[in-house]
């Protein structure tokens, strides 16, 4: 039994901080230990919605409970993480020897932020995909939407629960270790003079037990929210007209994906090819009618742009949907998509067009229809209404708050920006690169000694 205690004791001693300054058994200085039990949630429950797959965490009781529980402390995790950045920044806690420690903490402090997004794009659900199309869009802006292609959620996937997780923990660790071997910062300042005291463990094992129990206390008050996601075939059946009129501008390549504009446009694919020609094809082989849209092809050129305008005005003005040989055979031949849509069959022809069977042919067609930003301005999650900072039912749950950055700047520098997703990018990095980069800032990095808050924080 000695033999027992005496090795807790060694582990206890090589794992664990054992002496601190008189003001770090406070709260202030718990919330790396705070972060790391938020993270451990995090990664257990995450285990468990990857073994059990999205129908557990979308439909079965405990697979929600788990999902309402991840979404909570990540919640949790980067309010926690912005508080201890906070701390350490007013009592100026990256002054060397701990510039590195400071630097580890903002990578991570980034990504986990990354990995927040990632996840709620992997929700399943209307969120998941509105927020998919914003990150894209975003990603595209910084360069790197080929590498980043949030409308790929295999890609997404991989990075949420490989990747980012295992460089986050890799990061933390050095920082962790760095804090170990230098200890809790003192006061820079000499002539305040600290009293070295033991660690209290059980307070700080206490207060990740609460914290804990607060976030399964949340979770089963306040679930994480589920909004059925759109369908093609829900558009069709809702707005047949609307489905046709989306049709035609992709046959036309008017479309909003046809027309992409960005730092670089990862949608280069046909939009008439994925989204008449190859459907178009598949209805005639299964139903055996006659090819409206070759009929469509070898009129002249006049008489095509005629017909396009008629076909337009016609299911703009609510004209029946129909197969039946036409005058103008643009009008049969999108009526056999709209009716391939209302099955169900038409989603599922682009998503076997696309490559490795991913969701992103069928979530432009979407996004060219107008359905999913009108649904997201109902539901006041859109970034123009300073969305994203809110859940989709109410208050409770908080969205994605930590957002808000760039809500201020859709309203303000970026208000009347043709290349806001660029620029937007652009003035993200350089803010992220002057918090990683703040301790070398001469003059800057003496801040947090003006505003001097750094007392209060260290009064025992």
């Amino acid at each position: 039994m000695e033999t027992a205690k005496n090795l807790a004791d060694a582990v206890k001693k090589k794992i664990l901080i054992m002496k601190v300054p008189a003001y770090g058994n406070k709260l202030f200085y718990s919330l790396g230990f705070l972060a790391l039990t938020c993270l451990t949630a995090l990664v257990v429950t995450g285990l468990f919605m990857v073994f059990f797959g999205p129908a557990w965490w979308l439909a079965a009781p405990a697979g929600m409970f788990f999902r309402s529980v991840h979404l909570w402390a990540a919640q949790a995790l980067i309010l926690i993480v912005i508080l201890h950045v906070l701390v350490v920044f007013l009592t100026s806690g990256f002054k060397a020897p701990r510039r590195l420690t400071w630097i580890l903490g903002a990578a991570a402090f980034f990504l986990i932020l990354l990995e927040a997004e990632f996840g709620y794009d992997l929700r399943g659900d209307f969120s998941s995909q509105y927020r998919a199309l914003q990150a894209a869009d975003f990603f595209n802006g910084a360069f790197v939407g080929k590498i980043v292609n949030t409308l790929d959620y295999g890609r997404v996937f991989g990075i949420h629960a490989i990747y980012i997780p295992l460089a986050v923990l890799i990061i933390l660790f050095c920082h962790y270790l760095l804090v170990k071997i230098r200890g809790i910062a003192k006061p820079y300042r000499e002539d305040i003079k600290v009293k070295m005291v033991p660690a209290d463990h059980r307070k700080l094992f206490a207060r990740g037990l609460a914290l804990m129990s607060i976030i399964i206390v949340l979770a089963f008050a306040f679930p994480s929210p589920l909004i059925t996601p759109a369908t093609i075939a829900e558009v069709a059946k809702e707005n047949q007209s609307l489905m046709a009129g989306a049709l035609i501008a992709e046959l036309t390549r008017a479309s909003g994906t046809a027309t992409y504009l960005d730092s670089i446009d990862p949608y280069q694919f046909d939009t008439r090819t994925v989204y008449v020609t190859v459907p178009y094809e598949q209805f005639i082989a299964a139903n055996q009618t006659t090819d409206q849209l070759a009929a469509f092809d070898n009129e002249p050129a006049a008489t095509r742009r005629q017909n396009i305008n008629d076909a337009a005005d016609y299911f703009k003005n609510g004209g029946t949907v129909t197969i039946a040989p036409d005058a103008n055979p643009l009008i049969p031949a999108i009526s056999a998509l709209v009716i391939m849509a209302k099955s169900g069959l038409y989603e599922s022809a682009l998503d076997s067009e696309a490559p490795d069977n991913r969701p992103e042919y069928s979530l432009r067609f979407l996004a060219d229809t107008g359905v999913l930003e009108n649904e997201a301005s109902e539901l006041h999650i859109t970034t123009g209404q300073w969305g994203m900072m809110r859940e989709e039912k109410g208050a409770l749950p908080p969205g994605a708050w930590w957002l808000a950055p760039v809500g201020f700047l859709d309203h303000t520098i970026l208000a009347n920006d043709d290349n806001g997703d660029r620029d937007g990018v652009i003035i993200l990095g350089a803010l992220a690169a002057l918090l990683v980069l703040f301790p070398f800032i001469p003059y800057l990095n003496r801040l947090p000694e003006k505003l001097g808050l750094a007392e209060k924080i260290w009064k025992s």
